[in-house]
């Protein structure tokens, strides 16, 4: 599967542009190869690009996860019923309509599967607007964090993102996380005071 994983990624980097946004378009929504492993090496072959390479990911991200929405809209509910019970999918859909917001945001930041987060925002019925405001900043940030850490460090920036990136990733969401239940817990007090 890897290596199969590899002659894809090859073949998608001869074209270059397309390539790119077909990768980021399709990653969003059915596809599981991440555009980073195209975004990297074109950035450092190009770094006079590197930022439009970031503005092509995210847009291409932000409309695949348009095309993950209305595949759990349409589709979804109807195939998860096959794999887990009706109840679950309702508790899962609860959290997602309470926190569905963050939990696009933090996705699309980090490596969690966002395809996974944008079929269950159409799923849920988060509004569209919502998956649309919180994916555009969420891969932006981490599209633009990835070009300008290029920017920065050159050649020697695939193995610092290889070894790094998630982790910066993974706190990134935490901090995100954390500074989102502070929010709460002070809306609550204000409500209740």
């Amino acid at each position: 599967m890897s290596e199969m994983i590899h002659v894809i990624e090859a073949w998608l980097m001869e074209y270059g542009v397309f390539g790119l946004f077909f990768v980021s378009f399709a990653d969003s929504s059915f596809f599981p190869i991440p555009p980073d492993v195209l975004l990297i090496p074109m950035g450092i072959s190009n770094p006079d690009s590197v930022l439009w390479y970031a503005f092509i990911t995210t847009v291409a991200s932000v409309l695949g996860a348009i095309l993950g929405w209305f595949i759990g809209k349409k589709l979804g509910r109807p195939v998860l019923r096959y794999i887990i019970s009706e109840e679950r999918i309702q508790k899962v859909e609860d959290y997602f309509t309470k926190y569905g917001a963050m939990a696009i945001l933090i996705s699309a930041f980090t490596p969690i599967p966002y395809k996974v987060f944008t079929i269950f925002a159409g799923i849920s019925n988060i509004r569209l607007r919502v998956l649309v405001i919180w994916s555009i900043i969420g891969r932006g940030a981490r599209f633009f964090l990835e070009a300008a850490i290029i920017m920065v460090l050159g050649a020697q920036a695939k193995t610092f993102i290889e070894e790094n990136f998630t982790m910066l990733t993974l706190i990134g969401g935490l901090v995100i996380l954390v500074v989102y239940v502070i929010y709460l817990v002070i809306k609550k007090r204000n409500k209740t005071a």
